[in-house]
């Protein structure tokens, strides 16, 4: 069972180290066009273009502790420690310097419990227990050094902390021995169901030169599996001492990686952010004569006149890389100008979109402002205390616009007749003065309804009868404008005086 398992993993690790040679399709070799500067010194990412190496082969052994099960391997029962031994192989591909995928195969086997199986046991109550196992594994790789590290770190980079964690495939063959002796208890075939097993930890290691490295291990392994230490079945009366269902073990390796490859360093060991601030040092320590804004820089905005697309930016402006002054809602209006830069808007309202206006509100607005507006006795003509709220009327209007049909209304107290005209020609009265003030006279016009909407009764007091002396406002829609006439009476016809011829004295 144990030589078929080598012969899958090294059946699965084939296929890769052969695809080691060719880790990225080919562009053909021509320049990529995405994101591009067009420099010249942009080459094909393929194989031959590659910097680092990124395929390894690590080796190690080391010792298993068996640490949750119901037989241990720290400290049961005698109080002393049972070592197993363990070894693993893997093949090593990195993604990137911060990440890679190992595929493992690891062979031991722990001693667990009262003494070691190789001795006789010490008493009738004494139990121990020995588990070969076999497993192959995926384990993610995390450079934590590469991912961690400050840019400001200028130290040799010879050590790297490296974490693991993955899933596999374990087998395994338990054993237990008593002063009965020793069978076999438990055996798990490998790639079923039940033999999947995890496991995770962390390495630390050192560069020795550019081929080799030395790795020190900590790896936690979870079997899953409550009959891994030789308790037998899971309901034995091993097993019935403690409530653990999965039997784990620390496996302790210290191993040897073997980085291949034609290049100088391994992608591993690389720091990008530690290579930018090399070359920019250097940059900074050479003496370069360059020459740059032959033609000045005419609008002062920065940006050479070279390559500036907009020479006459105004003063103030923000302008992106080629100089044109930046419109963030692109309305038309620079954000130097522009009142609401991320709302688009036109060119007349600096930017800002129109608000559409309410002129509903508006008539609301107008008539509540011609409220205590003050007439004579008996009569259309206004007083002059009333000025102050026909400008205030006259303002609301022209700064909101819109067709407003103003009617006029009286009280109950008079001839219907007498109160309609009274009625008509006050609302054509305040109509006059607004227009008198300014506004057009094709957006007012009147009307008048006497008393007909009056409340209040006749034998109230003149102050009650105020409310229904009153003029109101509503707005009319342009489709119905034209229908009304600009006021609903004509005025009296205005009477010439007739010249008196006196009479010629008769001569005595």
């Amino acid at each position: 069972m144990k030589l078929s398992l080598a012969i899958v993993a090294f059946a699965m690790a084939v296929p890769m180290a052969s695809y080691a040679q060719d880790s990225t399709a080919a562009s053909k070799g021509e320049y990529p066009n995405t994101f591009s500067s067009g420099s010249a010194n942009v080459s094909p990412f393929n194989n031959q273009s590659k910097r680092f190496n990124d395929w390894s082969i690590s080796v190690g052994a080391g010792v298993p502790l068996l640490q949750s099960a119901d037989l241990t391997s720290i400290k049961n029962g005698n109080g002393k420690n049972l070592f197993g031994y363990s070894a693993y192989v893997s093949i090593d591909k990195a993604i990137t310097h911060a990440f890679g995928i190992n595929l493992q195969y690891d062979r031991g086997e722990t001693r667990q419990g009262w003494f070691n199986t190789k001795d006789a046991a010490p008493d009738a109550t004494a139990v121990a227990g020995r588990t070969q196992y076999d497993a192959i594994s995926i384990l993610g790789d995390i450079n934590f050094s590469n991912l961690l590290r400050r840019v400001d770190n200028h130290s040799p980079y010879r050590w790297a902390l490296h974490g693991y964690a993955g899933i596999g495939t374990i087998a395994y063959r338990a054993y237990q021995k008593t002063s009965k002796g020793q069978q076999l208890m438990t055996e798990v075939k490998p790639f079923q169901l039940g033999s999947l097993f995890m496991q995770a930890g962390a390495g630390l290691k050192f560069k020795v030169n550019r081929r080799i490295d030395i790795e020190g291990r900590l790896m936690y392994v979870v079997t899953g599996d409550d009959e891994f230490d030789g308790g037998g079945d899971a309901y034995s009366a091993i097993n019935k001492r403690s409530e653990q269902i999965s039997d784990n073990f620390f496996n302790a390796t210290l191993g040897l990686s073997f980085k291949l490859g034609k290049h100088e360093s391994h992608v591993m060991w690389h720091d990008p952010l530690q290579e930018i601030y090399y070359k920019l040092d250097v940059l900074a320590n050479k003496n370069q004569d360059i020459e740059v804004c032959k033609k000045g820089d005419a609008d002062n905005d920065g940006v050479c006149d070279d390559w500036d697309r907009q020479l006459d930016t105004p003063a103030g402006a923000r302008v992106d890389g080629a100089g044109v002054a930046l419109d963030v809602d692109l309305d038309g209006v620079i954000d130097l100008y522009d009142k609401c830069v991320t709302v688009p808007g036109p060119v007349e309202n600096n930017g800002c979109p129109i608000e559409k206006k309410d002129n509903n509100k508006t008539a609301v607005q107008v008539e509540q402002t011609l409220k205590d507006i003050y007439f004579n006795f008996n009569k259309a003509t206004i007083r002059p205390e009333s000025n102050s709220k026909l400008d205030v009327a006259a303002s609301i209007i022209k700064e909101n616009g819109g067709n407003y049909l103003l009617t006029g209304h009286t009280d109950i107290k008079g001839s219907a007749a007498y109160n309609l005209r009274l009625s008509k020609e006050r609302a054509a009265a305040v109509v006059a003065a607004l227009e008198s003030r300014g506004v057009n006279e094709n957006v007012l016009k009147s009307r008048g309804v006497g008393s007909e909407d009056a409340t209040v009764a006749a034998s109230a007091s003149d102050a009650e009868r105020m409310r229904d002396r009153k003029v109101t406002v509503r707005f009319i829609e342009s489709s119905q404008w034209d229908a009304i006439k600009k006021k609903d009476y004509e005025d009296a016809p205005v009477k010439k005086p007739v010249k008196k011829i006196q009479a010629k004295k008769k001569k005595k």
